[in-house]
């Protein structure tokens, strides 16, 4: 098999990924509309997520947020969002970068996203792939692991 030197397998990621930023982008302009609510799930640990350090504590790999009714000041950028939560009556800002997110639900349609492959490491700038500005990026100087990962969206779609 040829190597993919476009790395297709980090395009749909980057671009599933502006899925979840385009939802955020409506619910933090417009609210939560009708029964939308998502799930979100992140690592933890993952360069640039930003928690109290009583919630590392708790959930020290992987935790899932909820935005339904009780969230405040829900502000999306174009590497993560920032989010106010209760936590035990208390309320903690979490900032979330997108290369940091494992999965993404909103059950209210049933549809859900998740990403297989680890957040990407700080620096490490072939793991998320910038749109094309003017000219080339440097090329690599290793190969791109080969997946063959196949995604198929029919088990969101409604019948």
């Amino acid at each position: 098999m040829a190597q993919d030197l476009f790395q297709y397998d980090k395009m749909v990621e980057r671009a599933l990924r502006g899925v979840i930023r385009d939802a955020l982008i409506r619910a933090a302009q417009e609210g939560m509309k009708g029964a939308h609510h998502f799930y979100i799930g992140f690592a933890t640990q993952a360069p640039g997520v930003t928690i109290p350090p009583r919630l590392i504590e708790r959930y020290p790999d992987e935790m899932t947020i909820v935005l339904q009714h009780q969230f405040w000041d829900l502000d999306v950028g174009d590497e993560g969002f920032s989010v106010l939560l209760s936590f035990d009556k208390q309320a903690e800002r979490l900032t979330i970068p997108f290369a940091a997110i494992k999965s993404f639900a909103d059950p209210s349609v049933e549809f859900a996203l998740a990403f297989t492959e680890p957040p990407a490491a700080a620096g490490d700038e072939a793991a998320l792939p910038a749109p094309l500005a003017g000219k080339p990026a440097k090329p690599e100087t290793a190969p791109p692991k080969e997946t063959g990962q196949v995604v198929t969206l029919d088990a969101f779609r409604k019948r």
